[in-house]
């Protein structure tokens, strides 16, 4: 089913930066691959004059999600670090609105809603319809996607542009039916409407 994008859209990259990447501290497998297609989607909105907003962790140092601090993963997008940068290919805009997460230390912030003020921007961009993709599908994707369907807004996910983690078999699965359950919808680059 085709897809034409119209004014209150916006286009949500959750979370590619280095530490993400191949190489990085908590790799998303296979995650590299989603460089290109994201900006294909990147490109189609900018063609459109539609907003792009890119989420990032920007954690402190000691932040609580750490291994050393009693959190569940490797130190990683420490805030002003090589690892928290967007990566280089991702051709993001000069205009896109860029959201900092979980940038204090006792807080954790798997959405991109989390004490960032995400809601109050799209507020003012009068935006109504989000349009996702990024990683890591099960934890950052599928919050930030949950919390917008709960505040209101239409989602639809990018099928083609969100990697999982999977640290059990079957979580990308579990967290794409999740948000279906929640109200989004999936799709792919060849289905929005030239």
């Amino acid at each position: 089913m085709a897809i034409q994008l119209a004014p209150g859209d916006a286009l949500m990259i959750i979370d590619m930066q280095n530490d993400f990447l191949p190489g990085g501290s908590l790799e998303v497998p296979g995650a590299s691959a989603l460089i290109p297609v994201l900006n294909r989607y990147i490109a189609h909105f900018q063609q459109s004059r539609l907003p792009v907003i890119a989420t990032r962790d920007w954690h402190p140092p000691d932040h609580c999600s750490f291994i050393e601090q009693g959190g569940p993963w490797p130190p990683h997008c420490i805030a002003g670090s090589a690892g928290a940068a967007f990566h280089v290919d991702l051709a993001l805009p000069a205009d896109t609105h860029i959201v900092s997460k979980a940038t204090a230390r006792d807080t954790d912030a798997y959405s991109g809603f989390s004490g960032t003020g995400l809601q109050e921007s799209l507020q003012s961009l009068q935006i109504q319809r989000i349009f996702v993709g990024g990683v890591a599908t099960e934890y950052c994707v599928r919050n930030t996607v949950t919390d917008a369907l709960r505040l209101g807004y239409a989602v639809i996910v990018l099928e083609d542009a969100i990697q999982a983690i999977n640290r059990q078999p079957g979580d990308s699965g579990q967290a794409l039916d999740d948000m279906i359950a929640h109200g989004a919808t999936l799709t792919q680059f060849q289905e929005l409407a030239a």
